[in-house]
């Protein structure tokens, strides 16, 4: 992992960790700069008349500035003021580890920046949307608040198989979109296994719903009066196409609610409504009404499925307080819940920390034990004393038989008694076996080894991930680790980033009306791409009362219009923003 001095970011725990890259700040291009602050100078000319925060104030208080690509130290140096850290990721990451982050206060930034011609806007992570967009409104109290309760609740959301297929398919999209080589074919065929899986969905998950609720919210979120909202959603703040469109009246401006679950995506097109809420204490209530609906909070057979449906890594909690981690599957078709099933490694955990002696090692091959009470007992299992035990015959070295409610049986020698906090967690017999229906339904044999027994009367809690994700050591995305990067120095035509490095050059060292004139004559109208770097000769002549230099490139930028009219809006927003006089001291 890369270190950077904040001490939010050395509690980490180590499977994050892994996710963390170098920056490698050298790797960013005169052309990446002039990018950021191209987007950044149009933030500013727009954001701060409809921006909830004051965007100035709120750039530096997370460490960042309009002129340069923010370096991931610096912002750390300004965000462990306020409890917050950041790191840099190469682009996607698994949702549940990117809500995990954030429930640990740390700002997941994309390394990469994105490529030229996705100046407006990029379904990809880059370093504009998550830095710019997200950190400089971390310093409100109350939505820091709000953004780390997310992460807590997100990371407990359980996902489908279809999830992580569409999950992987927007990964491929959007890496291809940044790519410069992509061909054609490439993109179609990418478009169309994206749009195939997103039409066969199925019912959505809870961590399906709850992107929604985070959609709708941090990424598009406006606030304030229904009628005139204000922007804080880090993709309208990151985006200076959709952040100006928005705003339009022909974009409906909807009361946010629990009803915006009901409300899809798409991360590929402009966003047909947006959600205003009054204040950021009203974004917590609704997700603690959603919460309240997840699996770690009912419990029960309803979301045990869930987890055997998620087909990854999952947690069940029994009563006693037991965590089981591991891959679900159907263990019964009784209506109610009588035994849960695991496949492949499992482990057991109690508080988050796994069990000593019952990691994946040991139970490599799975994991079964019933749920529910011992007939005729007028307590749990869980809640007996040494003489309620003797009465049953569960006394360590001697044979006893269980017979629960449910009909099943457990028949073995008890080997070990296991307790946590006064409750008994976990029973292990030698030469045993379960069953139910006079063993007609058989569960475990004796020569399978030592039965470990869950002990509790219900489930109740189920979550993502497992309950001890450090000690589980088992990877839980579902997704190749081929790299998304795009740096633009591997992608971008050479001559387009030298000329750029030397127009950085000419502004870094001062005013040079030969140097000028030497860079003007390569920007030639044969190249579209050339548009930036006439835009930053323009407000280097501008900035230095050059008239008629400002003139000559206003000229060619309006012959550019012409010959490309895709970009007469960033070449006419370009030149407006130069020409605004207070943005001379930003």
């Amino acid at each position: 992992m890369e270190t950077y001095n904040n001490i939010v970011l050395e509690r980490l725990p180590k499977h994050l960790k892994r996710y963390v890259v170098a920056q490698r700040y050298e790797r960013y291009t005169a052309l990446d700069q002039a990018l950021w602050r191209y987007v950044m100078r149009q933030n500013y000319s727009f954001l701060k008349d409809v921006a909830y925060y004051p965007y100035i104030p709120g750039l530096k208080k997370a460490g960042l500035s309009i002129a340069t690509i923010p370096n991931l130290q610096d912002m750390n140096d300004s965000l462990k003021l306020i409890g917050w850290g950041a790191v840099t990721v190469d682009g996607f990451i698994p949702p549940a580890a990117f809500m995990e982050f954030q429930a640990h206060r740390v700002l997941v930034i994309a390394a990469d920046i994105r490529q030229l011609e996705h100046i407006e806007y990029t379904p990809a992570p880059d370093i504009i949307h998550e830095s710019s967009g997200h950190a400089p409104i971390i310093g409100e109290p109350d939505y820091a608040t709000y953004l780390q309760y997310f992460g807590e609740v997100g990371t407990k959301a359980l996902s489908s198989g279809k999830d992580f297929e569409l999950y992987e398919a927007i990964r491929r999209l959007s890496i291809l979109k940044e790519h410069a080589t992509t061909t054609v074919d490439e993109l179609a065929a990418a478009e169309k296994n994206l749009q195939a899986v997103q039409d066969n969905m199925g019912e959505p998950s809870e961590m399906a719903l709850l992107s929604r609720l985070h959609w709708w919210t941090v990424e598009y979120g406006l606030i304030g009066d229904l009628h005139s909202p204000k922007i804080y959603g880090a993709g309208l703040l990151s985006s200076i196409g959709e952040s100006a469109s928005c705003m339009q009246e022909d974009v409906p401006k909807l009361p946010y609610g629990l009803n915006a679950i009901e409300y899809a995506y798409d991360i590929t097109k402009p966003q047909p409504q947006l959600f205003v809420t009054p204040d950021f204490e009203h974004l917590k209530s609704v997700l603690d009404k959603f919460a309240d609906t997840m699996a770690f909070r009912v419990g029960g057979k309803q979301s045990v499925d869930k987890a055997i449906d998620c087909r990854a890594v999952c947690t069940v909690q029994y009563s006693s307080g037991l965590q089981v981690s591991g891959v679900f599957k159907l263990a019964n078709a009784d209506k109610n819940l009588s035994y849960i099933q695991t496949q492949g490694p499992t482990a057991l955990a109690f508080a988050g920390k796994q069990l000593e002696g019952h990691g994946v090692d040991y139970h490599s091959e799975g994991f079964g034990s019933p749920v529910g009470n011992l007939r005729g007992a007028d307590h749990d299992l869980e809640d007996f004393d040494d003489a309620a035990l003797i009465q049953y015959g569960i006394v360590e070295g001697q044979r006893c038989l269980l017979n629960f409610a449910s009909g099943i049986t457990v028949a073995g020698t008890v080997q070990r008694i296991v307790r946590q906090f006064g409750k008994i967690v976990l029973i292990s017999f030698t030469t045993c076996e379960v069953y139910r229906n006079d063993k007609k339904e058989m569960y475990f044999k004796p020569e399978w080894g030592t039965y470990d027994m869950a002990v509790g009367a219900e489930i109740v809690s189920v979550f993502a991930g497992a309950a001890d994700k450090d000690a589980y050591e088992a990877l839980e995305e579902h997704l190749d680790q081929a790299s998304s990067s795009s740096m633009s120095n591997e992608t971008e035509d050479v001559k387009l980033v030298n000329l750029h490095a030397v127009i950085r050059n000419l502004r870094d060292k001062g005013f040079d009306q030969k140097a000028w004139l030497n860079i003007f004559n390569l920007l030639g109208s044969e190249n579209a791409d050339h548009w930036l770097g006439l835009v930053e000769l323009f407000e280097i002549a501008q900035a230095n009362d050059a008239e008629e230099l400002t003139n000559l490139t206003e000229n060619k930028l309006l012959e550019f219009v012409t010959l490309y009219p895709h970009l007469k809006k960033l070449i006419g927003d370009g030149l407006r923003v130069a020409k605004e006089e207070a943005l001379n001291n930003y």
